[in-house]
């Protein structure tokens, strides 16, 4: 069996990962030769999704730092947490950069007589049992998926690295700030990547983003800010997750608002669940073919919307705190955050998504 994928992003790559383990051949189609992530990026990867990567795919805890505690602030309440998540000392969810992440399962699997990298833009999908594409920008995509549920934040999220003195750094901060959301995430005992989603039409300068860190710095002594990237912020859906056999995935099937740092793991389920049909096809003795997109869209659609859906209305909740001038917002909102119950629930949310 033979499945094409197209782009070669950390979706694209741990998809890849997967299929070879179940001896299937790979190609690989990206525009240009293995591009490299830019080094300040990050991403946050669940408790759960950490354990699967381990099992399933490759061992990355010598490049993750675990994050064993959230601390979320507001403009207004900027001295004292909102909401707190604590799991005992025992790891919520790690933070990775993306370049390495690329790097070594590049390194991996270019090591595998399944996959080959190609570098053009013609590609045949009946040469192959399924095309999975997560690279938005292909042209062949064009053909297959435009329809889509978008909304536009008017915002730039802009990332950068610090470096401070020494501590025990395992807290990840989040501050809702009146620009938007700003967030620390601990990378190891002496640097922190900050991701800070900034509500404006024009982009912001070196300086004043340098100021805003310092504003809002919570517990840093802050030696060297790195350069800073930004990218614009909005959030997808696609209506349809696929064509005859060509299925979507990735930032092509979905995007996300990045204050909970949810996108490489809702990529992460979905590859998942299309594992899972996979082997049910194998363990059958069947073919790869159409009717895995349709079960995938068929199991996955509703429960990707959903999440999607939440995290915009907790982006708009404390959006919506930022402009009003009561406090009784804040306070709701405390509440909620002190019940265990709750607790539980928004901690079980972040980590597994919805069960499907």
């Amino acid at each position: 069996m033979k499945v094409c994928v197209i782009g070669d992003g950390l979706v694209s790559l741990t998809l890849a990962s997967i299929l070879i383990k179940k001896d299937i051949s790979v190609d690989i189609f990206c525009n240009k030769k293995n591009i490299l992530y830019d080094q300040s990026r990050t991403l946050g990867i669940s408790k759960s999704n950490i354990d699967y990567f381990n099992k399933e795919i490759i061992n990355i805890k010598k490049i993750s730092w675990e994050i064993k505690k959230i601390k979320i602030f507001t403009e207004k309440n900027n001295k004292n947490e909102l909401l707190k998540f604590d799991n005992k000392n025992n790891q919520i969810f790690s933070i990775i950069r993306n370049y390495n992440l690329q790097k070594l399962l590049l390194k991996n699997l270019k090591k595998s007589k399944l996959i080959k990298f190609k570098n053009n833009f013609d590609i045949d999908r009946n040469k192959y049992k399924l095309v999975i594409s997560s690279d938005p920008t292909h042209p062949f995509m064009k053909n297959f998926f435009s329809k889509r549920i978008e909304k536009d934040y008017n915002s730039y999220a802009y990332t950068s690295m610090i470096t401070h003195k020494k501590i025990k750094n395992n807290t990840a901060f989040q501050n809702f700030t009146k620009n938007g959301p700003l967030a620390f995430l601990p990378l190891s005992e002496s640097k922190t990547s900050i991701v800070y989603s900034i509500k404006s039409i024009k982009k912001k300068s070196i300086f004043e983003m340098n100021d805003l860190v310092k504003k809002y710095n919570p517990i840093y002594s802050i030696k060297n800010i790195d350069n800073w990237n930004s990218f614009k912020l909005k959030s997808s859906s696609l209506r349809n997750y696929y064509h005859d056999n060509v299925l979507a995935f990735g930032d092509l099937l979905h995007k996300i608002h990045p204050l909970a740092g949810q996108g490489f793991n809702m990529s992460l389920r979905d590859i998942k669940l299309l594992s899972d049909l996979i082997n049910k096809k194998i363990n059958l003795g069947l073919d790869l073919d159409e009717a895995i997109c349709e079960e995938f869209q068929k199991r996955s659609k509703s429960n990707n919307f959903i999440f999607l859906s939440g995290i915009d209305w907790i982006y708009e909740l404390f959006n919506l705190e930022s402009k009003i001038s009561l406090n009784l917002l804040n306070k709701s909102i405390n509440f909620i955050g002190s019940n265990k119950v709750v607790n539980t629930f928004l901690k079980n949310f972040a980590d597994n998504g919805i069960r499907y």
